[in-house]
């Protein structure tokens, strides 16, 4: 069986989109969709932008999911579909286009709201994510209980057994890349990050894209889902839509989602979207399956 994957936030790139556009009139036809849905050209972001420009959160969602959404609809055209979908965080929202459930325009609209929401949930400066490297899930929230001393800190992406991203205040955080030290981490890095995403800090967000998601129509789903908030697999429009609303707070359970395509039987897992970090997080979880990324003309042209 086989599953696409759609990437989210630090994915990105500047010239993204562009070679796969010249070459398809349907990935034309989605960046067109986006420039006219957003009223500016988010096309020229993508192909002519700065990394900075591009790093902004509300430019950088939009940017990812019109990029993924012009590869997929590409290998759409060429009869490749998936039997699973799944995404990262923002990918969610791709994975939910591609499988049907919520429309492409309404997904750009909603994906740049997000990114204004989660960047001004938490004043800059006040919050901060880091990675640690080495340590179990359990020992990481066991430091993220210690640490946080009346603040937030909690665990905000599993991403592999050995790679788990935390979230919080800024010195709550910085108390946990000590403690993960001394508990014998292998590497702590903070990151460069505009804001503490999927922790309690972000509730504000929750709240007001909730009232967004409540008034748009998400529809079943063509094939299934796994889902970020609680690895489980969806079908429904309703269960789509309140996993997008708890996602924003909660942590992004990527190693949970892995096992459980594995388990439904999905043996490849092709990335759609810019760059390679799922297919690479994939890898960590369960080496054994086949993993693909599809991010350019060339690669397109070598799956297909």
């Amino acid at each position: 069986m086989l599953a696409f994957i759609f990437p989210g936030q630090g994915s990105q790139y500047p010239g993204m989109g562009q070679q796969i556009v010249e070459a398809f009139d349907e990935a034309r036809q989605i960046f067109d969709e986006a420039d006219e849905a957003l009223g500016f050209s988010l096309s020229r972001l993508c192909f002519e932008g700065s990394k900075e420009d591009l790093s902004l959160t509300e430019n950088t969602q939009p940017a990812i999911l019109t990029t993924s959404i012009a590869l997929y609809r590409v290998l759409e055209s060429m009869g490749k579909r998936p039997d699973f979908v799944a995404g990262h965080s923002l990918g969610e929202y791709s994975a939910l286009v591609a499988a049907g459930s919520l429309s492409f325009s309404d997904a750009v609209r909603l994906v740049r709201e997000r990114g204004r929401l989660m960047q001004t949930a938490v004043p800059v400066g006040e919050g901060a994510m880091s990675a640690i490297l080495g340590l179990e899930l359990n020992e990481v929230e066991e430091i993220c209980q210690q640490a946080a001393q009346g603040e937030v800190v909690s665990p905000a992406n599993v991403n592999s057994p050995a790679q788990i991203v935390i979230a919080g205040h800024q010195e709550a955080v910085a108390r946990a890349d000590i403690l993960a030290r001394k508990y014998g981490a292998k590497r702590v890095l903070p990151l460069a990050v505009s804001a503490p995403f999927h922790c309690g800090l972000m509730k504000p967000a929750e709240i007001g894209l909730a009232k967004l998601l409540r008034q748009t129509n998400l529809d079943n789903l063509a094939f299934p889902l796994v889902n970020n908030v609680e690895a489980q697999v969806i079908t429904s429009g309703e269960e789509a839509r309140n996993g997008l609303i708890k996602q924003v707070a909660s942590a992004v359970l990527w190693t949970s989602c892995v096992q459980v395509l594995v388990q439904e039987g999905v043996s490849k897992f092709v990335e759609v979207g810019p760059g390679k970090i799922l297919s690479g997080l994939v890898k960590k979880n369960i080496p054994s399956v086949e993993t693909t990324n599809i991010d350019n003309l060339e690669q397109v042209k070598s799956y297909v």
